[in-house]
């Protein structure tokens, strides 16, 4: 077998790899230089190369470039600690193997470089210098599939249907499928189909000619038509209306449309790419969505996570937006303490990231100083205001807001005084319960009288109320 290439200039990353492969008996050879590596070329054949992003001299997508033009078939596992969708999509395009994100463990290095000893082609990541701001953000491993599936996808013109909560930005995903797809110089066009009248969307997909109905003083070309030779996103396709499923379900079988009022079939060179929030599956077996629709638009799939599922990006996501906001603005941007970031972690954010962006327009517009804490967010979000607005009391989601509060505020030992609210709060409603009879109240609680007993003189509970 051929050895495994190391590219990094970082001496500590080659000396990582070369005990984990020496431990497994991989034979290998390292480089500190693309260039060295470029110059071995002509010695020796590299089995697989595993290369950094970014490094003086030639950069790690350009040593893939000269080295598939002379071993096309050699996977390429491209290393960095950037990892966005830009670096996905250009290192799929270069025929990269897969991309290994810094800092990595090293079980799972050890494990890609044996898959692609064993396999041999394509997967992702690399970002230029001077790129603009990423499309779309995420460090997460959930968001990082996300980016490998929009990679995989760029050279395809096949149907999308993109799943997943509201919020979650369907339609980025969408734009970056198109942005990344041989279709790019072409219109992209967006439609919403739950957002526009029933009686009206026949029309806007379709178009109609001139006098199809009152009102149509002239031709109209509809999405369809204006999204030829490029991608036409339906938001919210699960509830397109019946009669207007069956019509798309014509487009995408036969390729051909009539406008509305119009006999002449025209010919539709569009990528469909389809997304809802819904269960499109339930929404099949009540009878709401046709089954065969259904098969043709879910051809790939893609999920995306809601924002608690990606913990991890929520802090750098409310940077972005902050960020942003201000620039939008004109404003100095503000600055969330490392408390404040901690508590944004742990919410669920049932909004996803466009709750999470509205959050962060509203404190760049209303927080108090240019670094806000915990005490400057709004209400609902502190949740205060959670209990009242879920009229009733979900007292598990309070209870980890408070935890949550109480160490972004930088408290210590905090089980402790947590632990004795929470009995105090037990015992006094079930003595409340009955009458302040503590037997009873022992019982109902589950625990011995002199327990009980010992209880509200340690936690010092008024039982003359």
């Amino acid at each position: 077998m051929n050895p495994v290439w190391i590219i990094d200039d970082d001496r500590s990353i080659r000396w990582v790899f070369e005990k984990a492969l020496e431990r497994e008996g991989i034979p290998h050879r390292t480089f500190s230089a693309a260039q060295d590596a470029i110059d071995k070329l002509s010695e020796e054949t590299p089995q697989v190369v595993v290369s950094d992003i970014r490094m003086p001299g030639i950069t790690g997508l350009e040593f893939m470039q000269q080295l598939k033009a002379k071993l096309p078939s050699t996977p390429v596992i491209i290393m960095t600690a950037y990892s966005d969708l830009e670096s996905a999509v250009a290192a799929f395009q270069g025929g990269a193997f897969e991309y290994l994100p810094k800092p990595f463990d090293v079980d799972h290095a050890v494990e890609l470089v044996r898959r692609a000893l064993d396999e041999s082609r394509r997967q992702v990541q690399p970002p230029p210098e001077d790129a603009e701001a990423p499309e779309i953000l995420g460090q997460a491993p959930a968001m990082q599939e996300v980016f490998r599936a929009i990679g995989r996808l760029s050279q395809s013109h096949a149907t999308v249907l993109i799943t997943g909560e509201s919020g979650t930005g369907k339609e980025l995903v969408a734009r970056a499928l198109h942005r990344h797809s041989p279709r790019a110089s072409k219109a992209f066009i967006a439609i919403n189909t739950a957002a526009i009248p029933k009686d009206l969307l026949e029309s806007e997909l379709f178009g109609h000619e001139r006098g199809a109905f009152t009102g149509a003083q002239t031709m109209r070309r509809g999405r369809f038509e204006q999204a030829e030779g490029g991608s036409l996103f339906l938001d919210e396709i699960g509830d397109m209306p019946q009669d207007l499923q069956t019509r798309l379900l014509r487009v995408l079988s036969d390729g051909q449309f009539y406008r509305v009022g119009g006999h002449t079939p025209l010919a539709a060179n569009v990528r469909v790419i389809a997304a809802t929030h819904q269960e499109l599956e339930s929404r099949v077996k009540q009878g709401l969505f046709r089954e065969d629709l259904y098969h043709r638009l879910n051809v790939i799939r893609l999920r995306l996570p809601p924002l608690r599922e990606r913990r991890e990006d929520i802090a750098m996501l409310a940077r972005h937006f902050l960020s942003k906001s201000a620039h939008d603005l004109g404003v100095e941007g503000k600055r969330l303490t490392d408390g404040a970031l901690q508590f944004f972690t742990a919410q669920d954010w049932p909004g996803n990231v466009r709750q999470l962006e509205n959050v962060c327009h509203w404190v760049t517009v209303m927080a108090p100083g240019q670094v806000v804490d915990v005490k400057d967010l709004p209400a609902e979000v502190r949740g205060e205001s959670a209990a009242a607005a879920a009229g009733d009391s979900d007292w598990r989601r309070l209870l980890e807001r408070e935890v949550a509060s109480r160490l972004a505020r930088g408290e210590s030992d905090i089980a402790d005084p947590l632990t004795r609210d929470f009995e105090t709060a037990l015992i006094v409603k079930a003595l409340q319960h009955t009458g302040g009879r503590r037997i009873e109240a022992a019982g109902l609680l589950g625990i011995g009288r002199n327990t009980l007993t010992r209880k509200v003189q340690e936690l010092k509970i008024d039982t003359k109320d």
